[in-house]
């Protein structure tokens, strides 16, 4: 079974009194907790995954927020040593360190506006997967890209250049997310059968990589202009297990809304 995972991400958004705020907020929905969502006690791991990646100044004051509530924590990006001369950056083990469980890499962002290439994201997979964060790699081709027909091309090589370093044992513990860069921030939403089939087509890449086991297991989230109005269309699809949320992860009341219609995606 492949249990829907939700994650926020905030980019760079929020202080740390409105982070806390949002977290409490979120809390109040989920206690007592829903029979849907996964509150992290034994034998609750079927239910829906709630995530919240954080800006890294705001990660401590999360981590205080969140605890008790099931909610989990990722950061946003890494650096692939464990330390060193690298200024302004972050590395594994200090996520780990304030409390994440996943981590964000290869975002349509990094890749378009720090130019990171799959071979890098490949290292700070590989860094994740090290020290234990689970890893939320993302692809996603551009409109231009999409209107060429080139859309499977580019997915292909994203994917694939960016698992180079990890065996198929390593690449069940990491969730993919595929992002369509025309429809983030930008209100539009690929329609419920587009998304499908770009995510069956990620699904049967992963076969052929990684074998019938490792393909099944991955969870595949649909990150672009999700929205308490259209996330249940998008996640009762047959391959698509979750969902990676921009700016309507800002408010707790609308991640709350996404997170109940990923009930609607139980059993997988």
């Amino acid at each position: 079974m492949r249990a829907p995972i939700i994650a926020a991400n905030w980019k760079m958004h929020k202080t740390r009194t409105e982070a806390a705020d949002f977290l409490q907020r979120l809390g109040r929905h989920l206690e007592p907790a829903p029979t849907w969502f996964d509150s992290g006690e034994p034998g609750a791991g079927e239910g829906v995954q709630a995530v919240v990646a954080a800006p890294f100044p705001l990660l401590e004051t999360a981590a205080r927020a969140a605890a008790g509530t099931g909610v989990l924590l990722a950061g946003q990006n890494l650096h692939p040593a464990t330390q060193g001369a690298f200024t302004g950056e972050v590395s594994a083990p200090m996520l780990r360190d304030c409390d994440c469980s996943f981590v964000i890499l290869g975002h349509s962002e990094r890749r378009a506006l720090f130019q990171e290439s799959s071979e890098w994201i490949s290292e700070k997979v590989a860094a994740a997967q090290e020290h234990g964060l689970r890893p939320i790699l993302c692809v996603g081709e551009t409109l231009e890209e999409r209107e060429s027909g080139a859309t499977e091309t580019v997915l292909a090589a994203q994917l694939e250049g960016s698992l180079a370093l990890l065996n198929a044992a390593q690449a069940e513990e990491l969730v993919l997310a595929y992002e369509p860069v025309w429809a983030i921030g930008t209100g539009k939403t690929a329609t419920p059968e587009l998304a499908q089939a770009a995510h069956a087509f990620l699904r049967e890449r992963l076969r052929k990589l990684l074998g019938e086991a490792s393909a099944h297991a991955i969870r595949i989230q649909y990150g672009g202009s999700v929205k308490p109005d259209n996330a249940e269309s998008l996640l009762s699809q047959p391959d698509i297990d979750g969902a990676l949320v921009g700016g309507a992860s800002l408010d707790p009341d609308s991640f709350y809304a996404i997170l109940r219609a990923g009930a609607t995606a139980l059993p997988r």
